[in-house]
């Protein structure tokens, strides 16, 4: 049975995701940039109404994927105080100055995690070479890859994201997400034999996830 994620830029989203049955919620702020660390009120908030897994977005700021040491130890700060809201586990990716994989900064970063998952997010659709980031980000050892096949959206990447699936062979969850909607969920999951998809199932330029499009998503 596929999964759907719903990415929730704010706590209104969060609740009608919830309410219109997500499977789990990635919650973070700064839509416009694409997602950063949220407010750690609203995660408080939130895990007292929501009951569904809560995975957070641990990054201090938009832009690149290589951070300075000060935003490092801001985001393993961050992460373990969110560890103590009670989340169910934690976004985050961390690229070099070569876009590569930083194996050493990730595997600190997992390990403060434990025994909470984590998911590689699309900083590995920057990342070089698609098979050797799949084999690194194992070697982290995250449970889950958000991508979109290292291409601007699902769509275009889906011929790389049917590869993924088979090349991760069941050591990694590969998460569908980039440009996914109700519209072409479908032939995606068709294709790629992927479990478990990603959207924000914001609708027209709008703020909050569109509950019609969560239940679209989810009958498809």
């Amino acid at each position: 049975m596929s999964k759907i994620e719903i990415a929730c830029f704010n706590p209104e989203s969060a609740l009608i995701a919830f309410e219109n049955g997500a499977d789990r919620i990635e919650l973070c702020d700064g839509l416009s940039e694409g997602g950063t660390t949220p407010d750690f009120e609203t995660v408080q908030q939130l895990r007292g109404k929501i009951n569904i897994p809560i995975f957070v977005m641990i990054r201090p700021r938009g832009g690149d994927f290589t951070y300075s040491d000060d935003e490092f130890e801001q985001m393993k700060s961050d992460l373990i105080q969110l560890k103590y809201l009670n989340v169910d586990g934690f976004v985050f990716g961390i690229l070099n100055e070569n876009d590569e994989v930083n194996i050493e900064q990730n595997k600190t970063l997992v390990e403060l995690a434990k025994p909470l998952p984590c998911t590689f997010h699309r900083a590995f659709d920057r990342a070089k070479d698609l098979e050797k980031s799949l084999e690194k980000v194992i070697e982290c050892g995250f449970k889950t890859i958000l991508t979109s096949g290292q291409k601007p959206n699902v769509s275009e990447g889906k011929e790389n994201l049917k590869k993924l699936v088979a090349l991760s062979n069941g050591r990694i969850e590969i998460l569908v997400g980039g440009g996914l909607r109700s519209s072409n969920i479908e032939e995606i999951r068709e294709l790629t034999k992927a479990g478990y998809f990603h959207s924000s199932a914001i609708k027209d330029g709008g703020a909050f996830a569109n509950a019609e499009e969560i239940v679209a998503l989810k009958n498809k």
